[in-house]
C-alpha cells in the first residue's frame, strides 16, 4: 500500500527534502513526532542502510515489494538508479510535464500520457531507448501542467529530449545523470544481508 499521509513528515524523518518543496521547510533537521526535538541516538550500520533504502523508496513513491524486485533485478549489473529512473512516472516528471513525481504518477494513471502513440496508465512501465512519451490533448489543457512545462523548458536531464508536449528517451540514464540524495551501495548491502 502506498503512503498517502503528510509528505513533510517523511522528509523530516530522512533529513532531506524528498519531494522538491524547496524553502517551505523550516524544521528539516528535527525528526517528526513528540520526541523529535530531543534528537536521535547513535545510528548503527543497519540503521544507516535502512534510512538510505527508505529515502529511495519514498523519493520514487514505490512499495517495499516493488523496491525489492528492482534491487533483485539490479544486483548483477549494479544499476538500481537506472531502473528507478526509467519508470514511466519518473520520466514524465523528468520531462517537466508534472511538478512532482506524485503528480506525474497521477497524470499516468488518469490516462493523460501516450507512449509511442498508445495510452499507457501503468506508472511502473519501464521505458526503453527510442520511446516517445507525450501528453494527450486533455492533459495539455491542465493549467498546472501548462505552468510546469513553461517553467521547466531548459531543465531537462541529459538522457531525455523534449519538444513542446512530447519527449523522447535518447539513451539509458547513467549514474552521473542522477543527483538523488541516496547511496545505491548502502541499499544493495542492506538487501544482501
Amino acid at each position: 500500500m502506498r503512503y498517502t499521509g503528510p509528505k513533510d513528515r517523511l522528509s523530516r524523518r530522512e533529513g532531506v527534502d524528498l519531494f522538491g518543496k524547496g524553502t517551505s521547510f523550516r524544521r528539516l533537521n528535527v525528526p517528526p513526532g513528540v520526541h523529535g526535538p530531543k534528537g536521535t541516538g547513535k545510528v548503527s550500520e543497519f540503521g544507516k542502510q535502512l534510512r538510505e533504502k527508505q529515502k529511495a523508496k519514498r523519493i520514487y513513491g514505490i512499495s517495499e515489494k516493488q523496491f525489492r524486485s528492482y534491487v533483485t533485478a539490479s544486483q548483477k549489473a549494479k544499476n538500481l538508479t537506472e531502473l528507478l529512473e526509467r519508470r514511466l512516472d519518473n520520466v514524465v516528471f523528468r520531462l517537466g510535464f508534472a511538478p512532482s513525481r506524485p503528480a506525474a504518477r497521477q497524470l499516468v494513471s488518469h490516462m493523460h500520457i501516450l507512449v509511442n502513440d498508445k495510452i499507457l496508465n501503468i506508472p511502473s512501465y519501464r521505458t526503453k531507448v527510442g520511446d516517445i512519451v507525450a501528453l494527450d490533448t486533455k492533459g495539455q489543457k491542465i493549467p498546472e501542467v501548462q505552468k510546469t512545462i513553461e517553467k521547466t523548458q531548459d531543465s531537462i536531464v541529459a538522457w531525455l529530449e523534449r519538444k513542446a508536449a512530447q519527449g523522447k528517451v535518447n539513451r539509458l540514464p547513467a549514474k552521473t545523470d542522477v543527483q538523488e540524495p541516496f547511496s545505491e551501495q548502502e541499499i544493495i548491502e542492506f538487501y544482501s544481508r
